[in-house]
């Protein structure tokens, strides 16, 4: 079986991750989206919350038969530790640029560094969500602008929600 793991703080997640996760389950057999607690940011949306969105978004944007093949887990830690202990031959990164590249580069011989075994393997982002990002997203939000052509719908409406709270 052909397994990877997806890590990233997801904070929100975006149509372009969800872009990359349907490409890449359409790759690999299994695939673990992995969401990152990561001590050094104060995320605007909590962990579980996090994941729990990632869940209906996928089930929502690519179908219930999506949901098969797509497992959402939190972690904290190595990246590389999680994808040996969920048995991944393979970490999924997403590009939308050429800057996003170079930082991605490092990780990546950085991770196989750490563990030869498992590759990284990345997925260039639809030409249609390259300028989205999950902190561009966020400040979108912050002000009251309209999300829907950048994050799940079920993602709109919380992040929506947030700013009624």
């Amino acid at each position: 079986m052909r397994l990877a793991v997806y890590p990233g703080s997801f904070d929100p997640i975006t149509r372009g991750h969800v872009d990359v996760i349907d490409r890449a389950r359409a790759v690999f057999d299994r695939l673990v989206v992995a969401v990152l607690v990561n001590t050094r940011k104060t995320p605007t949306i909590p962990v579980e919350e996090r994941a729990q969105l990632i869940r209906e978004a996928i089930a929502a944007e690519l179908g219930p038969e999506a949901t098969g093949s797509v497992e959402v887990v939190t972690y904290h830690g190595l990246t590389v530790d999680l994808a040996r202990e969920q048995g991944a031959t393979s970490i999924v990164r997403g590009l939308r640029a050429l800057s996003d590249f170079e930082s991605e580069q490092a990780i990546a011989h950085l991770n196989r560094q750490l563990a030869p075994e498992i590759d990284t393997v990345f997925f260039m982002t639809g030409l249609e969500h390259a300028y989205l990002s999950s902190s561009l997203v966020r400040e979108i939000a912050a002000f009251g602008g309209d999300l829907s052509a950048m994050v799940p719908d079920v993602v709109a409406r919380r992040l929506e929600g947030r700013r009624h709270e």
